[in-house]
């Protein structure tokens, strides 16, 4: 119950109290909430104090209101990985059971976009992979690699579908991904993306770009299309006066 008396301010109290309810009383995701009238009435406190303990849980995605209906318990979001790790090495270090599925692919030429980013000539071949990734069964990104040609001759015939890639540079080609760097835009998903993962046509997205290095070379150019309701960025932050 809330303590008037605690130093702790009773919007906390409660935000603690709602945080339990959904992880040790086990709630499932999209499982329904008290109404803010039930807390306040249950509680003993103000709809002012409800909402505060409410929005702080919104805000850290533990909780998700739906105008009209109500609050729900909310599906984590998943936090995009500061390390240089492939996307299956990260969701199984999260406990997620990771698998991808080939949409296409092709070997094409650099456009000039492309060729700039690898620092390589426009036209230069390139093996074009586009894939579907899912965690737990669920679309989370739809990823366009590019990898360098020259660096890895007949990747696509020696990489067995839906395997993971690069486990396939290294064990083909013994190219090990040694530094890399991204660049992570929102912005609305279109049509065929959309469809892929599962959401609205406009729905907020982040665009991520990624180029990832071999011992100085740029070997791979990665275009996704991650969703923004199951991803969020987290950066630390240093003060650059002390």
């Amino acid at each position: 119950m809330i303590d008037p008396a605690a130093p702790l301010p009773k919007y906390l109290q409660l935000r603690a109290i709602l945080l339990d309810m959904v992880e040790r009383g086990g709630l499932p995701v999209d499982a329904p909430m008290p109404s803010e009238r039930e807390l306040c009435r249950r509680f003993g406190v103000s709809r002012m104090t409800v909402r505060q303990a409410v929005d702080q849980l919104v805000a850290e995605d533990r909780l998700r209101r739906i105008p009209g209906k109500g609050m729900f318990v909310a599906r984590p979001k998943v936090q995009m990985p500061k390390e240089l790790v492939s996307f299956t090495e990260d969701m199984r270090a999260r406990g997620l059971r990771p698998a991808s599925r080939d949409l296409a692919a092709r070997t094409v030429e650099a456009d000039g976009t492309l060729a700039g980013l690898m620092g390589v000539d426009r036209g230069t071949p390139l093996h074009l992979l586009e894939r579907l990734r899912l965690a737990d069964g669920e679309p989370m990104a739809v990823e366009r690699s590019h990898i360098l040609a020259s660096a890895a001759p007949r990747l696509l015939e020696l990489r067995a579908p839906d395997s993971p890639l690069f486990e396939a540079l290294e064990r083909e080609y013994g190219i090990v991904m040694d530094a890399g760097e991204q660049t992570i835009e929102a912005g609305p998903a279109g049509d065929a993306d959309a469809r892929l993962l599962g959401v609205a046509p406009g729905d907020t997205v982040f665009f991520l770009r990624q180029r990832t290095f071999s011992r100085g070379v740029c070997v791979e150019v990665a275009l996704a299309t991650y969703r923004a309701d199951r991803y969020s960025i987290h950066l630390g932050l240093v003060n650059p006066r002390t």
